[in-house]
This record gives C-alpha cells, structure tokens and sequence, in this order.
C-alpha cells in the first residue's frame, strides 16, 4: 500500500480499511467547510492540513466549501482571506464550492422530507421550541403543528420561500423523535426565514437552511468520502446519516477529530472578535493573534505550522498542546532558511581608537551559514565607530563575563578581535562611550594573531547604520488556558508588544517582504506589512530560544 515512516492516525487507518474493501470505488475525496465569517486561525490549519494531506497521500483531492448558509455574518473579503491563507500553506482545491450551489437541491431535499411526512412547518417560537424539546432526562412534548398535515406543510413551506412571513415566524423542522436521548434528533431545525442579501445569491432566496441540515447533503452532492469534523459534531452525526437515508442519497460519512487546544491562546472566533472590536489587538492580522493571517505577518513559515501540524498529529480525545512546540517548529525552520544580519536594539557606542576616523573597510558576511555554500554574502560595511549592545559592556564585569570590559577581549563578529582600555560616562553616570584597540591580523577567516578570545559580539557601524522601528512580540495571554474564561481578556499581557528603535546594518535595506531574518545574538525578525522604504518596520517572530520556559522554572 503505502511506506509509512510513522504509525498511522485513526483516520488514515479508517481509510485505509475503505482502499481495501473497495469502499466508495476506491476513491478518496474530503472537504474542508469553511464559515466565510472570520479569519481562519491555526485551529483551522490543523484541519487544513489533515484533510488536504489525506487528498495528497492517498491519491485523492479536497474540495474548499464555503458554508455561507448565513447571510448576516458573511462576506466576501473573508472567502478571499480564507483562500489566500490556503494557498500560502501550500495546498490548493479540487473545486471551489458554495453550499449556496446546492441551496434549489436543499430546497428540494426539504419538500421530499415533507413528502414523506419526516418534516413539517412549525409556527412555534424559538422560545416555545426550546421548551417542548424537554430535557436531557426528560422527553420532549409535540407542538401544535407536528400533527399538520402534509398539503398544509408543503403549502407553507412554499410561502416562506415566496416571502410571505417575516423573520422567525415559521420553521421547518425534521419529524423524527421526541424522546430521543440525543437531543439533536428532537425535530431539528431544517430551514428558518432571514430577509438578507446573500453574498452570492442576492435577494433570491429568504429561507436559509441550518449547518446540520446543509452539511451532509452537501457532503452527498459531492459525494465526499470522509467528512472531517472536530469533536462537538459527534452528537450530530446522527441526523447527519438520518437525512442520508431518509433521503437515499450518497451515503457519506462523518468522522470527528480532537480540535486544537492550545496555550497561552484564544480559538474561539466570538472571542477573536471581541479582541479586535475592543482595540486590544490592531486588527485580524495582528501579529499577536493566532490568525492564519497575524502569523504569517508575525514571520511564521507555512513549512513551520505544517510541521507543527504533523508533530500535535491527529487524537480522538482534547487536549492542550503547548504553544512553545509551535515556537520550536518555527525557529527550526527559520535557523535552516533566515539569512543571518546584525541589528543593536540598545546601543552604546564603541571607538576604535588606533583606527583612523575616516577608515572604511568592506568585510565579507555568509547569509547562512546553516547552509552548504552559505547562501552567499553581503558586504559590511566597518569603521572606527561602531554601535554596539549596552549589555555587552560592564565595567566592573565578573569573572565569566566573555564580553567587553576594561581589559577584555572580544571578537567582533565578522571582523577583528577587540581590547577595552577605556569607557566614558555622562553627567549622570552612565557609560556613553567604550574604547578599544583592534587586532590587524585577527581579520574573521584571516586570523594569524593567534589570541583565544571566548566572546563574540554583533555590532553596526555607526557612519553607515540605518534606523528602524523594531516590534516586539510576546504572548497576548499570560494566563496559560485564557479560553477557560469568559473574563479572558483580564489576563492581556500588557508587555505583548514593545516597540523600540534600532540600528541595522545597510544591507537590511533590501530586506525581502515576507523573508526570515535572524539579527544575531537577539532573534528571529521579518519585515512587517505596514513598512515602507522611509520608515522600515521589522517584527519580532520569535526568540532564539524559549525564554518562558526559564521563567516558568524560576517561579516553581
């Protein structure tokens, strides 16, 4: 059949007992259904990936499927968003479908069940509706019109599509049984009345059906041989076959997987929302959120969230996953594919002083060095002023301190070694200004001083170096689970963004949009969306290493 490298998820499993038993011709075709309603989120491409990996490796295809069966909450700028942020993960569809295709087919699906006497027009409330369902331990009771005759349904059912009744005035609902200890099968809403402009179809219908009505009849018209859900579908996947068979049509079936749980992070697009309403983020895209769209714009590889994907795998059962394995997954990827440049966020200066103050030197810098050949060079540009990291200088350092201090020695990264023999401070104190003798002969690939040196810092020459606005991003929560609370946004981390100047080298000029770039010694960064040649923007993706793992084991 198939080499695998790996045991197989429940799923692949499943299908894999379908290929040999010759199920569904021996086909494989998933979906994946989208609400055109938000911005899909890594939840989302979890499921993104999981059905269109299954297309790939069994040979089958996925079709992209907006459920756009309600009007008042959708838009096309979100069908766009939602297909951009599949293709920038690297997938692409079979066909691209609408549930609102199928709506003259749902339509006729519904007469055919009031033909059968399986559903009937109810005048009730949403309220009346809610109470004669019962309980979970108690049986519902019927409405008035459950006993409505068949003419007298199919008449009706006629007149909400013709306009005649306002919004919430009749329904369709599922005849099927009042008892049932799933209440999901206690006359189900089929179709409700909503005068709204659709989209797509306009003004052209004012009857929508429900989700769980449209998605497997739509699943059958397309005759989908796995329908993947997430967990809370489980209880609907009775009526789900119910109108399959009550409706003999093609007979797919609906399998459920755990959603992605994760920390330090908000799935719930309702919460999302309030987010971006209530200003605490600066839109969908915010590089604090877990978007698709914000975690591209953060840096974020597609290669990194399909590998964190593959690593959280596919489980039957919730759980939480650790937002620091998406974090891994990206500095994975970035330390093979970032070119390598060098920025100072807090700079002090440093002279040179047995160097002449109009010496220009151009030395050589591998782009990555990660990689066989380097990727190439750029030129850097060295002088006798040079801005440096404050925190590379103390002046009373310690014994292990392997940076710059009266007497020591670091190498400068790229070019020459360097000795501290003096330090300036202003009025205040505060150091201003470091001295330094260079090595001639301790040139980076040159060296013949034959000095042992244990540091290496970064640096930028001072005549040459450009200014730029740095983002810094960190967790928008510093609540671990924030999603447990409907007060979520009491645990905003206030220092989720910091935003600072820095010196960068004049190579970072032609930075390329959507590029990883790792400055050295400080982080992964990317040019933001918002950053123009007159004032550049670079965002923090992540960190060279997981900071709050160490301050979590402080604080044990």
């Amino acid at each position: 059949m198939i080499n695998e490298e790996k045991s197989l998820n429940f799923i692949e499993e499943i299908i894999e007992e379908d290929l040999r038993n010759g199920a569904h011709d021996g086909r494989v075709l998933t979906r994946f259904p989208p609400e055109p309603n938000g911005y899909l989120h890594i939840g989302h491409a979890k499921s993104i990936c999981l059905n269109f990996g299954l297309g790939q490796k069994y040979n089958g295809k996925t079709n992209l499927r907006f459920d756009d069966t309600n009007p008042v909450t959708e838009d096309t700028e979100y069908v766009e968003s939602i297909k951009n942020d599949i293709q920038w993960l690297g997938f692409s569809w079979a066909q691209e479908l609408y549930t609102s295709d199928y709506f003259d087919t749902l339509y006729q699906y519904a007469v055919d069940l009031i033909k059968k006497d399986l559903a009937y027009v109810d005048d009730s409330t949403a309220e009346e509706i809610a109470a004669a369902k019962g309980t979970p331990t108690e049986p519902g009771v019927p409405t008035p019109n459950r006993s409505r005759s068949i003419e007298e349904s199919l008449v009706l059912f006629q007149e909400m599509k013709d306009g005649k009744y306002q919004d919430g005035e009749k329904v369709l609902r599922a005849k099927i049984d009042l008892a049932n200890p799933n209440m999901h099968l206690r006359d189900p809403l089929l179709y409700r009345i909503k005068h709204a402009h659709h989209h797509r179809t306009g003004n052209k219908w004012c009857i929508y059906p429900m989700y769980d009505f449209a998605h497997g009849q739509s699943d059958s018209i397309e005759k989908i041989t796995h329908s993947i859900c997430t967990l809370e579908f489980i209880p609907h996947r009775a009526l789900y076959d119910w109108c399959i068979e009550k409706l003999e049509i093609y007979p797919s079936k609906q399998y459920e997987f755990a959603r992605l749980n994760m920390t330090y992070t908000v799935m719930s697009k309702r919460k999302l929302l309030q987010l971006v309403n209530d200003k605490f983020v600066e839109s969908w895209d915010d590089p604090r959120m877990p978007t698709i769209s914000g975690l591209r714009r953060r840096g974020y590889t597609p290669a990194s969230i399909r590998a964190f994907c593959d690593k959280i795998g596919v489980a039957k059962r919730e759980n939480m996953i650790d937002v620091s394995l998406l974090e891994f997954c990206i500095r994975e990827d970035l330390n093979k594919t970032a070119w390598r440049r060098m920025a100072v966020l807090d700079p002090i200066k440093l002279v040179i002083t047995n160097l002449p103050t109009d010496h220009i030197e151009e030395l050589h810098g591998e782009n990555n060095p990660e990689v066989e050949g380097g990727e190439g060079s750029r030129m850097i540009p060295f002088s006798n002023e040079l801005w440096i990291e404050r925190d590379d200088f103390m002046e009373d350092a310690p014994k292990k301190f392997f940076r710059l201090g009266p007497g020591l020695s670091v190498r400068l990264k790229n070019a020459y070694i360097v000795t501290c023999h003096d330090f300036v401070k202003d009025a205040n104190g505060q150091v201003i200004e470091v001295h330094c003798t260079y090595v001639p002969n301790s040139k980076s690939g040159e060296d013949t001083s034959g000095m042992k040196v244990k540091g290496t810092i970064h640096w930028v020459s001072v005549p040459h170096a450009k200014e730029t606005e740095i983002r810094l991003y960190d967790r928008l929560f510093n609540d671990e689970n924030p999603a447990a609370s409907e007060n979520f946004k009491e645990s905003i981390n206030p220092d989720s963004l910091k935003i600072s100047k820095a010196y960068i080298e004049p190579d970072l000029l032609n930075a390329i949009p959507g590029k990883g770039y790792q400055f050295i010694r400080l982080g992964y960064f990317t040019l933001d969306t918002s950053s123009s040649p007159d004032h550049l923007v670079f965002n923090r993706t992540v960190g060279l290493k997981d900071s709050w793992a160490k301050e979590v084991k402080k604080g044990q």
